[in-house]
């Protein structure tokens, strides 16, 4: 056989599906014959939660199975597979000394149901994490349970609406700058308030103008994520906390961007109320393909007696023997329970284990590098003469990310903001955050982090110079693109438009 037509068979092999290659009667394991007394399968499974036919489930031997699962794992792209400058969600290296922590027997086999007499080490891992991240924020009080940011948004809203309540006081508003998280305005609605947006002045932060005139005491919260998702510091931050403080309400930071300011700046000292971290972004937990990820919050005295129950506390064991770590369900103002157990430990482990290896001079190093990195990068680009097609949004130093816009691309070079992420598929590299925050037109929302190498930004910046290059001789090029990746580019409005086929009643 010629190596043409071996590579013809291998790519055949490939392309078939795990169905394709079952066969009756194969197996994958066959275990011993057991010695025991059969039960009748009703006693096991009632008849009605039982399959009225068996799961059509490839029958196949081992070796293939392990070979169909490890040709998938090479489609994914992913944090070890290249450069993933995913704007707004810090797509960092997970250090892989983390996994082998949190797959220690002691963390990986802990049973939740655990007593806490028996879970002393976990308890006490996660009590010393959360001294750390109200120490990083500048809130004291801090609750583990929510399981992301999203939901970590949630509690934040819900504590809101039961310190307000306990107050004595209905408020209908919460107001979100229109360069919010899309899960900010979506947290509010399902809270049941209204979402109100607060306009963007000219240099890329909150218009107080704007925010002066829909501050009012039906406002219960302004949910605010500084750095902003243009990247920019907010530099009104203590006159907006002032304004919202003013007429009663709370102030809530999104910690979406906190890996631009850990060790320089605490939300809590600027005037945040509520913080919420992601541990699954700014602490290194494997983020992405659904989970697992958390979302801790931190308060201000003020709000500290709604936080979720059970709290972890710390006490003085009676007998006098030292500390002990227990569940505090005491909590007649609590919100209540959030999630069922007291988070995803894993994650915890991963974070703390994070925190404790870098130190304080080690967080404050990975922000500054975040933020060195994102100027760095974006320095590079201007000089590759990218910025004639995608100028930056707002011109200023920002901090761990920046936004460029597409417009003169899309106008000049005949290519948008989607064609230049499809090519650089081609080149290797994840492409950037496209299409938000949505005020910036053709936006490309780039955010490189602390851990990647000046090569790696470098080899970046020539390639999008290389793909708008290459645009302005055959921007045809650009629009088939992806040519490399395992599947074409989609036609994505018209599966979006496929018609829904409902089975006849």
């Amino acid at each position: 056989m010629s190596l043409q037509g071996l590579e013809t068979a291998q790519q055949r092999d490939r392309a078939r599906t795990i169905f394709e290659k079952s066969k009756p009667g194969r197996r994958a394991f066959v275990g011993p014959a057991l010695d025991l007394e059969p039960r009748p399968l009703d006693d096991l499974i009632p008849a009605h939660l039982r399959r009225a036919q068996p799961a059509r489930l490839p029958e196949i031997a081992e070796p293939e199975i392990v070979r169909h699962y490890n040709r998938l794992s090479k489609r994914n792209f992913d944090l070890d597979t290249g450069f993933y400058p995913l704007g707004s969600c810090t797509m960092k290296h997970n250090p892989k000394l983390h996994e082998r922590v949190a797959g220690l027997p002691g963390n990986a086999r802990l049973h939740p149901l655990q007593a806490p007499a028996q879970a002393q080490g976990a308890l006490e891992l996660m009590f010393n994490l959360q001294e750390a991240l109200g120490e990083i924020a500048g809130l004291a009080h801090v609750s583990l349970q929510p399981s992301a940011g999203s939901h970590g948004e949630l509690a934040g809203v819900l504590l809101t609406r039961a310190y307000h309540e306990d107050r004595g006081e209905h408020r209908t508003k919460i107001l979100t700058p229109d360069t919010a998280h899309g899960t900010n305005p979506a947290t509010v609605t399902m809270a049941g308030y209204e979402v109100v947006k607060v306009a963007t002045n000219s240099d890329g932060g909150v218009d107080i103008d704007d925010l002066r005139s829909k501050a009012d005491e039906q406002v219960a919260c302004l949910m605010l994520t500084n750095p902003s998702t243009l990247g920019l510091f907010e530099v009104n931050i203590a006159e907006i906390a002032e304004i919202v403080h003013g007429v009663g309400g709370t102030l809530y930071y999104d910690g979406a961007n906190l890996n631009a300011i850990v060790g320089i700046s605490r939300p809590g000292d600027m005037g945040f109320d509520i913080v919420h971290y992601n541990l699954h972004k700014t602490f290194t937990q494997p983020h992405g393909g659904g989970g697992p990820g958390s979302g801790p919050i931190a308060v201000c005295d003020a709000l500290e007696p709604y936080l979720p129950r059970p709290q972890i506390v710390a006490r003085e064991s009676a007998g006098g023997g030292g500390t002990i770590f227990d569940l505090d369900y005491d909590r007649p103002k609590s919100i209540g329970r959030l999630r069922g157990f007291q988070g995803n430990y894993g994650v915890f482990v991963r974070a703390y284990a994070y925190i404790c290896s870098l130190g304080a001079a080690g967080l404050l190093e990975m922000s500054q590098t975040a933020v060195l990195n994102a100027n760095y990068l974006l320095a590079l680009l201007k000089r590759e003469g990218v910025a004639e097609y995608l100028p930056v949004a707002h011109d200023q130093l920002c901090m761990h990310e920046f936004v460029l816009c597409g417009t003169p691309m899309k106008r000049d070079l005949g290519i948008r903001t989607l064609d230049l992420a499809k090519r650089l598929l081609d080149h290797g590299v994840h492409p950037p955050t496209v299409y938000f925050p949505l005020l910036v037109d053709e936006a490309v929302l780039i955010e490189p982090t602390e851990t990647e190498t000046k090569e790696t930004l470098d080899d970046f910046a020539a390639i999008v110079a290389d793909v708008l290059r290459e645009a302005g001789e055959d921007p045809s090029v650009a629009l088939n693109a992806p040519y490399t990746t395992p599947v074409r580019r989609l036609d994505e409005a018209g599966a979006a438009k496929r018609p829904v086929i409902r089975q006849a009643m």
